[in-house]
Order: C-alpha cells, then structure tokens, then sequence
C-alpha cells in the first residue's frame, strides 16, 4: 500500500502544470542545443509568475540556458536526484573522491537548509542524507529537517521524515522531545497508514519518558479494528513495557484479549508482548497463567492442524514462527506449575510426534518443544520423548543441529540420565566428529555421563581415540580422561594404567597437577611401586618426547631404581623384563639429553642420577662424570645442582645414603584437599588482584591457605615458572631441591634467595654462613634478620629435619673432620644442623575483634600481622548467621578512606546456614599508607536473601587494635 501511495506522490509531482513564464514550445534549433536538467527551483519559478505575459522568447531563452549552465557548473545541488548522488558516489574510484561527493552535496544540503526556500525538496535532501548517515558521515545537521517534515501534512513527507527520525536520532538525544507532540496528533490521525508511520516510530526509538506520555494513546489503538493498527500498536506496547516496566499493568488484560484475534500477525505480535508483560511483572504471569493457558493451546493446535495456506507457509509447514513464539510462552507460563504444565502435555506430545524434521523450519520447532518440554513440570514420558527426539538431531548431517543436541541435552543430563544415557553410542561418535565445536561439546557431554558403571568402557574408547586425536583438541581430550580416571577409578592398578597410557600417547597436553598426582598415588601404593617403575620405564624408551611422561619415569627411577634392576614387586599377570643398572642411567641420562626437555625436567634429571649414585655405588663414577658436564651450563640452575650434587657424591660418602633415602610416603588426602584448594583458587571467573602472584594458593573463599603437612609440599610444582619471590618460602623447600621440582627464576638464582632454601645453603661450598641467611642461635643478628627478605607466612616443621636428623648425630665428627681442610664454612654447617632448628619469622597474630554484630548476623575479625611491614594487615574474616532462616546469594562489601588500600579475595560460599550451624569466611588485607599518623578505619556492607527477599545491613568497624 505503501508503494502505491509513494507512486501517487510521484505522478502529482510529473503532472505538475509548468509555470506560465514558459511558452508551450520552443523553436527546434534552440531547444536543441539547451541541455536537459531538472525542474528550476522556486525561486526561479516565483521569478517567471511574477513576469509579464508579454515577455520576450529571446529574454525566456537566456533564462533556462543561465539555469542549465548553473546545473552543469554544480551537477551536486541540492536539486540532484538521489539516484544521481548514489551513481557519481558508486563512480568514485578512490576514498578520497566519495570524501569529496560526499562533502559537495552535505554542503549544498546545508544551503538549501538555511535558504528555507526549497520547500518541495526537503524530502529528497532527506533521503541523500539518509543514504549518507548509512555510509557512515555525519548527518546531525539534517535532525531539524526530519521533525519539520514530520509536522508535514502529505504522507509522502511524514514518510520521510519517520524515516530519518528513526535512522539520525536515538533515543538519547534531546531533540526528540519536539517531536512528542507530532506523535500525538499522528496517533489520534484519521488515515491509519500515518497511525502506523508513528507506531513503527515510537517502537523503535522510544524513550521512557515517550513512553509515559504516549501510553494511553497505544492503550486506544489496541482497541483498533485494523489488523495492521493492531498489530503494530502490540510492537509498541513490547518497547513501551520495556522502558517502563511500572505500565506492564496497563496491557495485561488488552494482550490477553489479542490472543482472540484470528490473523497471524496479531497473534504473534501479542504473544510476544505477553512474554515481556511476564519478565516485567510477576502479577502479569499470574494473570496469564489463570486466563491464557487455554487459549495458547488452542492457537498451537489449530495452526498445528491448519491447512495449506499460501501466505504462512514456510517449507511446507504453516506459520513456523508463531509456532515457535507460543511454545516459547508456553515454557515460560509452565516453569514451575504443574497445572499449568499438565494442561500443555497433550498439545507438546502432538506437535512433536506431528512435525516433519525433513526441513530446517520443522527442526525450529522441534527444538523449540524440547526446550519447553524440558522447561516445563512435563511428565516422564514427554521428557524421554523430547531426548529421542534429540538422539535423532544427532544423527543429522547438518553441523548446527546437532550442536544444538549437544547444548540440550548436557541440561537434560540431570532430569533424566537414564534417558540420556540410551544415546552414548551416537554421543561418543560425534567426540570424533569433523567440526571441532561438536568435538568439544560432545567431550564435555561425555564427561557428565560417565558413572561407576560405564567408567571403564567410555575411558577406553576415549583414550582408544587419543592416538588419532587433532593436536588441537588433545588438551582438552587429556585434561577430560585424567579428570574421569581420577574421580571414578576404584583400583589403583586400573588408574595407573589409565594414566600411563595417557601419559604416552600425549603427555606434552597432560597439566603439572595431574601427574603430580600419579606421583603422590605411586608413594602411596607400595605393591605397587616395582610394576610402575618397570612400566614407566618401558613407555619411556617408546615415548621419550612425552614431557609429563619423562618427569614421572625419572622421578620414579630414581626413587625405585633398585626395583627396577631387581624386578622387585611383581604382578602374577606381569612378565620380567631384564634390566640393567647402565640401562637405568641411560634412561635418565636419555631424558636429560631429550631436546624438549625443559630445566624443571633436566633438575629432576640431575636429582634422579645423584639417587641412583646412591642406590648403584658401581655406577657413581660415570654418574659423577655425566653430573661435571653441566657445571658449565649456561642455565644458572643446572649449573648450581651440577657442583652441589657433585660435591655430595665426592666429598661426602659417609652421609650420602641418609641424605638420598627414599622419599617418605606422601599424604595423599592433605595434597587432594590442597589440590582441590588451589584449583577452586584459580577458576576462570576469578581474577586476582595486582598483589597476587599466580603461585600463591587460595582456598575458595580466598583466606591464606593454612599450613599443611611439610610433606605435602615436596610436590608442590606449582611454581615452577613462577619467579623466587613471588612464591610462599617455607622451611621444607630444601626437600623440593631434592626431588629437583622446585624450579626458581634464571634471574635470581645466583644471588642470595629471598626464601633461603637451607639444604641448598648447606651445600653452597665456599659461602658463609651470614650470605646463606643462617646465623648461630646464640647471635644477636638473628633476631634482626629474619630468613625472608620479603614478609611471608613461615610454618615451623620439624619432621623434614627429622628426616636428616642423622647428619648432626652418626656423621658430624666424620663429616667436619674430612671437610674441615677443604671447606670449613660448609663443614660447619653440616655439623651445626639438628633437629630442633627452629625457623623464625612466624606471623605475629592480634587479638580477633567483633567487627559487627546484631540480631540477625555476626562477623567477627581475626587479624594478622607479617614481619618486617607493619603498615599491612592481613584479616580473616567469619560470618554466622543468628536467625533460623538460611541467607543466600551473601555478599561482603568493605569501603576504606584513600589512604589505605584493600584487596578482597573471594569468599567461602554465598550460603549463610542457620542458627550458626556454619560460617561463611573470606579473606582480605588492608595496607595503611599512613600507619602510625591515622588508624585503621572500615565501613562494611553486608547484602543476602532470606526467602527470596533482599536485605541488606551495613556498619562501621571502629574497635581495631591501636598499631594497624
């Protein structure tokens, strides 16, 4: 209809009498040499009504040909077409020529605006700039224009000037305030195509003071008995409900009446205002469950059941998006409410067993009832008809369906397992599909269905399918299978072999936690240790590339060397292998010479063979020799373990073999507790702070990890690209030296550590004892200078000394007496070691406070200082809930004046339980920039739910010890 009017316009202005100054026609040998050009402005019309009848041809003639010589000077006035303008911009060969265009006809624009002559081309000005804005130019100057061609009276013009309202201004610009009082009037207009110019208007660049004035307006044309009024005036009232959701009440009961309506353009423009009245008002989806529900059924089912119809059908399948904007509405009013839901079982059950999946428009459907069917209270057997309905996308060869499958049903995973589970054939087909999201999706999917019943096979086939696996996609392959074999596996021996086969196939993809892991297993399994030692050994000499691999084998090597060589600790099903002590240093040797190997892997080399010196005597000179070789190494770090391993194995024989025993069985639960600990610390959604290096742990609610077992950290690799300083130092990192997985910054490793690692200092021959950071007891330095050049959290262990309690009992005399004429500073640090050595530098605790306590809720402050920085404060902090109604979505918020600065870690949980059956914790440090002038000073806000019900509650903490 549109169309039809715009060509209206256009024959009134062709059949637009010429002006009377212009004779009917012109002599052909003149007429011919004028060239042909738009119709003369106004002015120049105005010009020749104003001349006498008797106006002379030669004075009419030098007229026209003045015009057409000026339109051949400026082909770009404001009197071009706009198909002109688009021609000569298209034309331009270069950026800089459509610049140029471009300039030339804003600026004949800006003259015909500020003439305010050219009234019959206002609209044609408006569409080149239309066209321009779309190109990306400025246009703002034309904003003015669109509003006076909207208080036009002709169609044509408020068509235009809609146009350019909707395309030059937004809703943010003052401007269009002016134009509140057109859409007024044009909503109240007798001629419904003007009603609908308007309509589309304030639909898309309504603002929410638009909104309130126009509302009754909008309110009235829903009453319209024209469909198309109708159903623009329902698009409206969805931006109008958007901006103001306070006058959702006002539609609730005009929506439900359009749902009566028998056009299909009404029915879905009141559908989907239904669905913003129910997310902008819980009374709203109260009032269309009780009097909608019924009438969404019956749509569904007569569009369902409808016959062809030319203008809704789409691939054979009649009017595919209301279909899918009622079952959209349908899941929403059916979330949550059995009757409601009961009342759509028979109509979802119809169309999903009705609807052809030959055709994309069937599958939208499709896909859209699974959705609802899952969204809503279904039945159980809904439910499995929805996931068979799924297991068929799967087999579909289009990539798309069958990632959306995949989404569905990892959700559908926790209504119905056993439903889902019926399909894992087709799912771990698509693990190995083509199309790298399907892969990954499909993987994640696996994951969630493996079970105790069903782990081992679904780990076969996924660790089958390694070999052949992309590189791309292996680290996530690897990082799912040890994920399953750790939390499924109920034999050891089935784990090991799960983890060996993985560590050979891609163990350069394996993470530093999972075979730290299989470590600590391997201490703990002592029937096992010989038949790892031997397997490691063989997949080694396969695989030596494998990095993660490499580590483990020579780790194990040099713990379990000897039962290797003696084919100690066999399985009944396990054949002998014969192995010699030179093979077992050739495998160590082999993975240092490895050319991937990095320095944390040679280190463990080096303290692989100063073990195996121990356990072979017959090999200790060659191992010696194959030590000398690094002690030139440009990395600092292999350098300094070449001359210290070196010195152990020539100068101290008699205290070699206490000092290279057998590492002690490792607790298993403590470093799980940990593990976990840290890898709840580094989720992807938390992000530390500046202060916070990404070796130090964190427990989930982000308080300093508290100090675990000593022999927990001899795998603690979690640094090893970390620099020295940035990592907790504690006594027992000497025992990381020894395990050679203690990897410091290339940097920092000549000079004295920061975090003195004492057995490495012992062992530094030619250093004194002040440079190693160890002083004498009875020295009054001591107190002074603490081990740790930078303040950290130093636990006292006694049991690593233990383990080399020897050294200042049984081989102190030996040992001082045979180094004494070579290096007395060490000989003397060997003898000076016992057992009861203490380790100063502990944090200095302060007395716990009641930071805020009322009826409801208590927080109570534990605070902790750190040598050496007075000015910082570390507190940690509990809340307990005193109600008998548990808090959720629990939120801790602290404010503090500039001059001192905060960091919060993440807190424990975001769930309060009652009657203080629990606490929450969560961490934080306050440094004080001025500590000594100003105290410490703390405002809090605490905001949570109790039933759905927001509180919030805040006060200031004023009782902080004096000294923070």
């Amino acid at each position: 209809m549109g169309a039809s009017l715009w060509g209206v316009g256009r024959a009134r202005s062709t059949l637009r009498p010429p002006p009377a100054c212009f004779p009917p026609q012109l002599p052909t040998s003149r007429a011919s040499q004028i060239p042909r050009a738009p119709s003369p402005p106004p002015h120049l019309s105005r010009a020749c009504a104003r001349a006498p009848r008797d106006l002379k041809l030669d004075t009419v003639e030098k007229i026209v040909e003045d015009f057409a010589s000026d339109m051949a000077l400026n082909p770009f006035s404001s009197g071009t077409r706009l198909r002109d303008m688009i021609r000569a911009i298209r034309a331009s060969k270069t950026a800089a020529e459509e610049r140029a265009v471009v300039r030339r006809e804003c600026a004949a624009i800006r003259t015909a605006i500020s003439e305010r002559g050219q009234e019959g081309l206002r609209h044609r000005n408006m569409a080149k700039l239309m066209f321009i804005h779309m190109l990306g130019y400025p246009t703002h100057f034309g904003q003015m224009e669109c509003l006076k061609l909207i208080a036009a009276a002709g169609y044509p013009e408020k068509r235009i000037g809609y146009l350019g309202l909707m395309l030059l201004l937004d809703e943010r610009q003052e401007v269009l305030m002016l134009v509140t009082n057109s859409l007024k009037q044009d909503l109240n207009h007798s001629s419904p195509f003007i009603v609908g110019l308007a309509l589309c208007a304030l639909g898309n660049i309504c603002s929410a003071e638009m909104a309130r004035d126009l509302a009754p307006e909008v309110e009235k044309l829903l009453r319209s008995r024209d469909v198309n009024t109708k159903k623009k005036a329902a698009l409206c009232s969805v931006r109008i409900v958007r901006k103001v959701p306070d006058l959702a009440e006002n539609f609730i009961c005009l929506a439900a009446s359009l749902l009566k309506e028998k056009h299909h353009g009404v029915l879905i423009s009141a559908v989907q205002l239904c669905t913003e009245l129910c997310k902008a008002s819980k009374d709203a989806l109260e009032y269309l469950r009780k009097n909608c529900i019924e009438g969404l059924v019956r749509i569904l089912r007569d569009v369902s059941n409808s016959s062809y119809a030319p203008e809704y059908d789409v691939a054979g399948i009649s009017d595919p998006f209301l279909h899918i904007r009622v079952l959209k509405l349908m899941r929403m009013l059916g979330q949550g409410d059995t009757d409601c839901s009961e009342y759509m079982n028979d109509i979802l059950a119809q169309v999903a067993t009705k609807t052809e999946s030959n055709k994309n428009a069937g599958n939208a459907i499709l896909y859209e009832c699974v959705e609802t069917i899952m969204g809503i209270e279904a039945t159980s057997g809904l439910r499995v008809l929805a996931i068979n309905i799924l297991g068929r996308f799967l087999s579909n060869r289009d990539n798309n369906i069958r990632y959306v499958a995949l989404n569905i049903l990892m959700r559908a995973i926790t209504v119905d397992t056993q439903a889902v589970q019926r399909h894992r054939v087709t799912i771990l087909e698509c693990v190995k599909d083509a199309d790298a999201s399907i892969r990954k999706r499909a993987l994640e999917l696996v994951f969630l269905l493996v079970n105790d019943t069903n782990v081992k096979p679904l780990t076969k086939e996924l660790v089958d399918y390694l070999d052949v696996a992309d590189p791309d996609f292996k680290e996530d392959l690897t990082a799912k299978i040890c994920s399953i074999t750790e939390k499924f596996s109920q034999e050891k021996l089935w784990y090991l072999d799960q983890m060996f086969k993985v560590l050979s196939l891609a163990g350069n993809h394996v993470k530093d936690d999972v075979w730290h892991a299989l470590i600590v297993v391997i201490s703990n399994a002592s029937e096992l240790q010989g038949y790892a030692v031997r397997s490691l050994y063989m997949a080694l000499r396969a695989y030596s590339e494998q990095g993660s691999l490499l580590r483990v084998a020579v780790w194990c090597i040099g713990e379990y060397g000897e039962m290797l060589v003696n084919n100690l600790g066999m399985l009944e099903a396990e054949p002998p292998i014969t192995v010699t002590e030179s093979d077992a240093v050739d495998a160590v040797e082999l993975g240092f010479n490895c050319y991937s190997a990095d320095v944390t892997t040679r280190s463990m080399c080096l303290v692989a063979l100063l073990k195996l010196s121990s356990r072979f005597p017959s090999m200790s000179e060659r191992i010696k020799q194959i030590v000398a070789q690094n002690k030139e190494n440009m990395v600092l770090e292999l350098q300094q373990r070449s001359i210290e391993f070196g010195s152990i194995i020539q100068r101290h024989q008699s205290i070699r073999s206490s000092l290279l025993e057998r590492m002690p069985v490792l607790d298993e639960a403590a470093y799980l507790v940990k593990r976990a600990s840290a890898t709840q610390a580094t989720i992807p959604s938390y992000k530390p702070a500046s202060g916070v290096t990404p070796g130090d742990l964190k427990i989930p609610n982000g308080v300093a990890k508290p100090a675990a077992a000593p022999l927990v950290d001899l795998l603690d690799l979690s640094s090893d690209d970390a620099p020295v300083t940035s990592t907790s130092a504690t006594p027992n990192d000497f025992l990381q030296d020894l395990l050679g997985i203690g990897g410091t910054n290339l940097s920092t490793a000549g000079a004295p550590s920061a975090s003195t690692d004492i057995l490495m200092d012992l062992l530094s021959i030619g250093s004194s004892p002040s440079q190693n950071g160890l002083l004498d007891s009875s020295s009054p330095a001591q107190e002074k200078k603490p081990f740790s050049a930078v303040p950290q959290v130093v636990s006292l262990v006694p049991e690593p000394m233990d383990l080399l309690g020897s050294l200042s009992s049984s081989a102190s005399s030996s040992a001082g007496t045979k180094s004494s004429t070579i290096v007395p500073q060490a000989a003397d640090l060997l003898d000076g070691l016992s057992a009861s050595t203490s380790v100063s530098g502990i944090d200095d605790a302060c007395p716990s406070i009641t930071a805020f306590q009322s009826a409801t809720l208590k927080i109570v402050f534990d605070l902790r200082k750190q040598l050496g920085k007075p000015q910082e404060t570390t507190i940690h902090a509990t809340f307990t809930n005193l109600t008998s109604t548990t808090y959720t979505d629990f939120i801790f918020q602290a404010a503090v004046p500039k001059f001192i600065q905060l960091r919060l870690d993440p807190a424990s949980g975001n769930v309060v339980p009652a009657s203080g059956k629990g606490s929450v914790t969560q961490g934080f440090s306050v440094t004080n920039n001025q500590h000594g002038q100003k105290p410490l000073a703390m405002r809090i806000r605490m905001s949570y739910k109790v039933n759905g019900e927001d509180r919030l509650e805040q006060g200031q903490v004023s009782n902080f010890p004096p000294g923070l």
